[in-house]
């Protein structure tokens, strides 16, 4: 049993981490966000903003070094969202580990309970779910926190705190204790066992008790309701600013000789702490240091403070009410007047035909489903429910256990694949309703598209199913939400223009892997994101800049079981001039004369012989280099293009220095050189303090050559792009680091001290939170000896560790103090 603290004051911060699905639906792969630029795409973006920094925060001194780094979801309460740990998971392995060790240190602080709580499975407004999804969503998200978290949830976050009667009654069904809601939701409350209600709808509601919801079949759920006024204030009005300005204001919420215990809590979006505020984790971790110190009130987490002070009031709550929209959920079904408010002017018409056509479409798939699903499983809805188990583990054995535990009989090879088709569509028809959809201001925007890919790929999974013109039914309703942007003009041309192009099928996967394998040297079997590309034949020609491969693949889906067999033909007459044919499986024989036939041709040099070849002996439709997955596009286009490119550069030095006295006189007499002749330098430049950064990298640069170039830039008003340079020294400085840690070279500490002593001398600020991260755990995991310890010391004070920090640092068994 966990111990009161003594005064009963304490206090709870909650950050509710979400990503929406960001994946191309078909290749089930986070494909590159430019808008994230300079990452590769936006969850990779907010990890380095704020989900990695929050596991490592800094806490400063006075001389603005680091005391102490800390992990804040060791000490906050928080839900991560089901489709960010999943992506966490594979791309950020060491944040999500250590965001799962954070619930596991709190339970040990906490009596317990852990600071992590589940939430709904792709933050869909559950209010606006038929009962059905609801469930899903619920059981989705619960199987998603058990996989993670190795417990049951205790707490579930409901996505935009949107809230009904079912809702609350399905998370009391599930076994789900507690949930947060604004204060504006609660609708009166009165003492439990007595008949009076007090109303307190117009802000009356105590933020710092918890209350219980009275439910059907006498269930009950408690209700945390946050403190509203210091939840605006940390994620509106610039409260981070400073840590101990947060902890003041926390401290200075409880009333002074209040009856019973009182919980200050506030919650709001995870990602202000760092993302949305730079250097909001800093803010966070100061002040829950002052709060931990303080002693004036106790950290804790809902279930903590719920197990000492069980709720004495009861409530009833607003339905239809949500914390992100004035006018209770309307913001994802109508223009309400919510928005971002970063286009004034801008209309949200397009919300309310946007979900009529979502809507339309789920009634013809949930058919479409029952009856084809019937058929093979023997409750087409519980299979929905535990299909989690196959999100979890994309395993074959996965996969057939799931089969052999729901299928109404031995199902052959094609009934399995079309079972897992029809459980995809599912997944993806829930997927098209996460809600960032509606929140943001245009239909046309990031959001809005990727879950009109979601609802692309459910079709696209129905066609297999039914002649019935679905997609024509889905646009004529989505034709009526209008774009704010003429050229866009409605939702039917949004998805035409940009989530119709996205679409995958097996034949565009094996003219990916076709024109792909002229760059790559495929093994025998590979993966090409969610497909697995079996070579079953191949053969590859060049003839000066001309290239030919003729091939036979077999492609297999890893997500439904699909596969298909075909034949290819590449040719490639250099640049970005690629043609691809694609036709149909061929015994040996048959290979064999496509090959020798064209292949012959290919010997003569005789290309039009090829291409009238190609015609003949493929089907009609050909592939380009348009038609490669956004990523090889481009990768294979930087290839193709690298010998112009690297022409450009050559041309570019010969007249860089045929014109350097001249651009040298203009300095001299004061006017600036012509932008002709700085796009040239820029170009020559740039590519000489790349190179230069390597070799220093390398250990063999010139500090000196480096800035006598920075230097020359600075002459003829050339502006370099240093984050290529940067970059590089930070990264060799924290790989470095580990060098040391793991008893590397000696002079390893030497090379990272003068990288970092060359980036002061240039100016160069560099981004050194991975090397200090590496430096934290380096000194501070068992294992280094002290000989080690000593050579990182010597790097701490470099990488802005204070004295005090390395101090404290704990030594090896044996070690002299």
């Amino acid at each position: 049993m966990s111990v009161p603290p003594s005064p009963p004051r304490a206090i709870c911060i909650h950050g509710h981490f979400y990503q929406p699905p960001r994946q191309n639906p078909w290749l089930e792969h986070v494909e590159v966000e430019d808008s994230a630029a300079p990452f590769h795409d936006w969850n990779a973006r907010v990890t380095v903003e704020c989900y990695g920094p929050n596991c490592t925060s800094r806490i400063l001194e006075e001389q603005k070094r680091i005391r102490a780094i800390a992990n804040n979801f060791t000490h906050i309460s928080f839900d991560a969202g089901p489709t960010l740990l999943s992506w966490m998971a594979a791309h950020a392995p060491e944040v999500y580990a250590q965001v799962l060790e954070a619930d596991r240190l709190s339970r040990d602080a906490c009596g317990g309970h852990g600071n992590a709580l589940a939430q709904a499975y792709n933050h869909t407004i559950l209010p606006l779910d038929s009962r059905q999804d609801k469930v899903t969503q619920i059981r989705w998200g619960i199987a998603d926190f058990r996989h993670r978290f190795g417990r049951v949830p205790e707490g579930m976050w409901l996505p935009e705190t949107a809230v009904d009667q079912e809702t609350l009654a399905l998370l009391a069904e599930h076994g789900i204790v507690f949930t947060i809601l604004a204060p504006h939701q609660a609708a009166r409350v009165r003492p439990i066992g007595e008949e009076g209600w007090q109303d307190v709808r117009e802000g009356g509601v105590d933020t710092k008790r918890p209350y219980r919801v009275s439910l059907p079949g006498g269930r009950s759920l408690a209700v945390f309701f946050y403190d509203s006024p210091i939840s605006r204030a940390i994620a509106f009005e610039g409260l981070l600013g400073s840590g101990e300005a947060l902890a003041g204001r926390l401290l200075g919420a409880f009333v002074p000789d209040g009856p019973g215990a009182q919980l200050v809590h506030v919650a709001t979006d995870g990602e202000s702490y760092g993302h949305h505020h730079r250097f909001g984790d800093m803010a966070l971790a100061s002040a829950l240091d002052v709060i931990r110190k303080g002693g004036q009130a106790r950290l804790t987490n809902y279930g903590q403070f719920l197990e000492w002070h069980p709720p004495a009031l009861e409530v009833e709550v607003r339905p239809n009410t949500a914390w992100s929209c004035t006018h209770g959920i309307e913001r994802w079904r109508s223009d309400c007047g919510c928005r971002t408010g970063q286009r004034p002017g801008w209309h949200q018409r397009w919300r309310g035909p946007l979900r009529e056509a979502l809507n339309s479409l789920r009634d013809a798939l949930d058919i479409l489903y029952e009856e084809k699903a019937a058929a093979l499983l023997r409750d087409p809805w519980a299979a929905r429910d535990e299909y989690i188990q196959v999100l979890l583990d994309r395993s074959r054995e996965q996969a057939e256990s799931f089969l052999a535990r729901h299928a109404k009989r031995a199902l052959s090879p094609s009934e399995g694949v079309e079972a897992r088709m029809l459980l995809e569509l599912q997944r993806h028809r829930l997927l098209m309703y996460t809600s960032c959809g509606w929140f943001f201001d245009e239909v046309s925007g990031l959001e809005t598209v990727l879950i009109l890919k979601h609802a692309a790929r459910a079709l696209h999974l129905a066609r297999h199913f039914t002649r019935e013109p679905l997609e024509e039914g889905f646009l004529r309703v989505l034709g009526k939400a209008e774009s704010n942007l003429p050229d866009l003009k409605d939702g039917a041309t949004v998805y035409r223009r940009l989530v119709r192009p996205a679409l995958v099928d097996l034949r565009r996967v094996i003219a990916h892997y076709a024109i792909s394998s002229l760059f790559e040297e495929y093994p025998e079997e590979t993966r090409i994101y969610a497909f697995t590309c079996r070579a079953l034949d191949y053969r590859r020609e060049t003839d000066g800049r001309a290239t030919l491969a003729v091939g036979q693949v077999r492609v297999t889906s890893e997500v439904t079981g699909e596969s298909e067999d075909a034949t290819f033909a590449v040719l490639h007459l250099g640049g970005p001039d690629f043609t691809c044919s694609l036709g149909g499986s061929l015994d040996t024989n048959g290979m064999e004369r496509i090959r020798q036939d064209l292949f012959a041709k290919f010997g003569r040099h005789s290309i039009t012989e090829v291409v009238r070849a190609l015609d003949h002996h493929f089907e009609s439709a050909s592939y380009t280099l348009r038609d490669l997955f956004l990523e090889e596009r481009r990768r294979i286009l930087a290839l193709v293009t690298a010998g112009p490119r690297a022409e450009f550069i050559q041309a570019s030095r010969r007249l860089y220095e045929g014109s350097l006295q001249q651009m040298d006189f203009f300095r001299e007499v004061d006017a600036h050189p012509p932008d002709v002749f700085k796009v040239i330098a820029r170009a020559v430049l740039q590519e000489e303090v790349e190179q230069e950064t390597a070799r220093l990298v390398e250990g063999q640069g010139d500090a000196a050559r480096l800035r006598g170039i920075l230097q020359r830039a600075d002459r003829l008003e050339v502006v370099l792009d240093l984050t290529p340079l940067q970059r590089a020294l930070a990264e060799a400085v924290a790989g470095w680091v580990w060098a040391v840690r793991s008893g590397g070279e000696e002079d390893l500490v030497q090379r990272a001290t003068f990288l970092l002593e060359v980036a002061e001398s240039l100016g160069l600020s560099l981004d050194l939170w991975e090397a200090q991260n590496r430096f934290h755990r380096a000194v501070t995991a068992p294992g280094p000896t002290q000989h080690v310890r000593e050579r990182l010391a010597v790097l701490g004070r470099r990488l802005g560790f204070s004295q005090e920090y390395l101090a404290t640092l704990p030594r090896p068994p044996g070690a002299h103090h």
